[in-house]
């Protein structure tokens, strides 16, 4: 029996996620980071990006915010304000989703506005990444 990890993504909507995978692939604020099994026990941040989690020698993509993510040897825990599986993402909202975020920014917004939108756009920009990945 190979090594796995218990990978569990909570959002404020949901349980996202939560089963046993071999890897996990994270959008980490220093680049991407790869999760092995008997990883060192880590407390880190991740941006909105591509998460990727390998089972059963296949890569599910997820869409993910930003967030905390917690690393156990044995866990991997992830709290984040969005988690969509590529296959849920509806790539014509997203995009929509991204053209009205980025005239918005264009426009010039309060800082607290703007930061609002910022993380809008990069939501919409990780759905769009996670999306046309999948058709590769």
């Amino acid at each position: 029996m190979a090594a796995t990890l218990k990978l569990e993504i909570v959002t404020p909507d949901a349980k996202a996620f939560s089963e046993d995978v071999e890897m996990v692939t994270l959008p980490a604020v220093e680049g991407e980071m790869g999760v092995y099994p008997q990883h060192i026990p880590l407390l880190t941040e991740i941006v909105a990006g591509e998460l990727i989690a390998r089972k059963d020698g296949r890569d599910y993509l997820l869409a993910v915010g930003e967030g905390f993510v917690e690393i156990t040897g044995e866990r991997v825990a992830i709290m984040t304000d969005m988690a969509i599986r590529a296959e849920n993402i509806d790539e014509a909202k997203a995009e929509e989703a991204r053209r009205r975020a980025e005239a918005r920014l264009a426009e010039h917004l309060e800082d607290e506005e703007a930061a609002i939108v910022s993380a809008a756009l990069a939501h919409s920009l990780a759905q769009l990444k996670v999306k046309r990945q999948q058709h590769h």
